[in-house]
């Protein structure tokens, strides 16, 4: 059978600290075709390591039955501030990244456009075009709790990039060294004491802001139940409803918008 390009396909890649994971995007739905593809983030994770896996990753996927053409353009989240392509930060990868032009070594090691775009910021764009932000008008603020404070913020669809809500300071730390997940385990809190740290957390982003939606990720999130109720805010929240797709979802809709590739 011979191989079926399409132009409604994008591949994503989301970069993280422990893994590095692809799929092939339908745009036209937000879900990915087929399994994800995945390998364990390299260590060190330097750009040479890390750019070598980005590339097997690529391989594997474009060799499938519903991959899109071989010169398509491939979307990379990255765990960074990033800014015109180039990482202003490290988080959870080798420190050798930061001022590091990640589009031109993806570009580079692919032979191929790529745009990349902060893990988080994918997410939410994610979540905004076929997730629990979906037609949702105003501020939409996407919170990832994981090792750290990821957001996204999304204004009537629209992504207003590098809104880092993780570092903002609460009780005399930053938030994320308070109420990520991470912070969860180090302290061995239960989930009502958790939910009292997120209810200060939530408490003052909604005051700063006022959105219309909150939507939480990360791996917590598939234990929204636990905490989530517990919560006492004017905005409504909810869990993300991509998961750990999200991020995959979110970088190939980045490289689509970027290069007007339509589902």
């Amino acid at each position: 059978m011979s191989k079926k390009h399409s132009a409604a396909t994008v591949i994503g890649v989301d970069i993280g600290g422990t893994g590095i994971k692809g799929g092939i995007v339908d745009l036209a739905t937000g879900k990915v075709v087929g399994e994800r593809f995945r390998i364990p983030t390299p260590t060190p994770s330097t750009p040479q390591e890390v750019a070598k896996v980005v590339r097997a990753i690529v391989a594997e996927l474009s060799g499938r039955e519903h991959a899109p053409a071989a010169t398509s353009p491939i979307g990379i989240t990255f765990p960074a501030i990033i800014s015109h392509g180039v990482s202003l930060s490290a988080a959870n990868v080798d420190k050798s990244w930061i001022n590091a032009d990640v589009d031109r070594i993806f570009t580079q090691e692919l032979g191929r456009d790529v745009q990349v775009i902060n893990d988080a910021d994918a997410a939410g764009l994610a979540e905004a075009r076929y997730g629990a932000g979906k037609d949702v008008k105003g501020t939409v603020l996407v919170i990832t709790l994981g090792t750290g404070i990821g957001s996204a913020f999304i204004y009537n669809g629209k992504l207003i990039p590098n809104v880092e809500l993780g570092h903002l300071e609460i009780d005399g730390g930053s938030a994320e060294s308070r109420a990520s997940a991470s912070a969860r385990e180090r302290d061995n809190l239960d989930w009502d004491q958790y939910a009292v740290r997120l209810q200060r957390y939530f408490s003052h982003v909604e005051f700063l802001f006022s959105p219309e939606l909150f939507i939480v990720g990360g791996g917590i999130s598939k234990r929204s139940e636990d905490y989530l109720p517990q919560l006492k805010l004017r905005t409504k929240i909810v869990p993300a409803q991509l998961a750990n797709n999200a991020g995959i979802v979110g970088g190939a809709l980045q490289v689509a918008m970027h290069h007007k590739i339509t589902g």
